[in-house]
């Protein structure tokens, strides 16, 4: 039997949803083990009732299906993943390309018996869904992240730079300090409206910058001074960090463009 959690942000489509399982239960055994009517919920609850499949509606407030099924594919034991969507033909390519099943509302009954029994073969992938993210311009919120074997969500609007560290990536907010995998890069690709790269290293929240401080360089043993270089001075830090030389210019005309 089949443990189903269903996301939806309106009540009537969630019981619609109830309904067609309990028509189907001699086709497809289930048991709806809980229902969330947001993207945040629907993560929290996901961790307490561990469904094996996930009806998830795409169009929701704050977190989009899209995003909560990237944040799902993160965890440990990923269920699979059912979109329900209203999205026009030309968008459903992106999922049929990528090979990710989805139940166009309003839901058929004998869409739903066949995407239920593929449900155990679905092997949910996150790269996938970026790349579906990515051709329907959905951006999400929030950067997963694991700490002590839970699964931390940190909101982007939170974050006020990444810095590459090795196999890591920091992610600072103004209270802590966390890591991801994900690479400094694709992080980038997604979010580089929000960030400034500022060193090959480093990415700098726009809204963070507060100005620059030039820093004289070293004067060696024969006397001669090394060449200097800018810093960044933060808003919600003390932390000053360097700017590359081939970086400065594209720093600096990002801070006038959001001054």
């Amino acid at each position: 039997m089949l443990r189903i959690l269903i996301v939806d942000d309106e009540p009537p489509a969630r019981a619609r949803i109830k309904q067609l399982l309990a028509d189907i239960a001699a086709q497809v055994p289930t048991t709806v083990v809980g229902e969330a009517d947001g993207g945040t919920a629907a993560l929290d609850l996901a961790d307490q009732v561990q469904p094996e499949v996930v009806l998830l509606d795409i169009h929701m407030p704050g977190m989009n299906g899209i995003e909560v099924a990237r944040h799902l594919t993160a965890r440990p034991q990923p269920p699979a993943i059912l979109f329900i969507t209203a999205y026009d033909e030309h968008a459903l390519e992106a999922f049929e390309v990528q090979a990710l099943d989805y139940l166009v509302k309003p839901v058929r009954v004998e869409r739903l018996i066949a995407a239920l029994g593929r449900a155990q073969r679905l092997a949910p992938n996150e790269p996938r869904l970026a790349q579906v993210a990515q051709s329907l311009g959905s951006q999400r919120s929030h950067i997963t992240v694991s700490e002590r074997g839970r699964m931390i969500l940190v909101p982007i609007d939170e974050v006020i730079y990444l810095r590459a560290e090795l196999k890591y990536v920091t992610i600072r907010t103004p209270t802590r300090e966390h890591l991801t995998e994900e690479s400094l890069t694709s992080l980038e690709t997604e979010f580089g409206e929000r960030f400034v790269r500022i060193h090959r290293n480093a990415l700098v929240a726009r809204r963070s910058i507060h100005g620059f401080q030039r820093v004289k360089g070293e004067v060696a043993d024969d006397g001669e001074s090394g060449e200097g270089h800018w810093e960044v001075l933060l808003k919600e830090l003390p932390e000053r960090l360097p700017i590359s030389r081939r970086q400065w210019p594209a720093v600096k005309a990002a801070a006038a463009q959001s001054g």
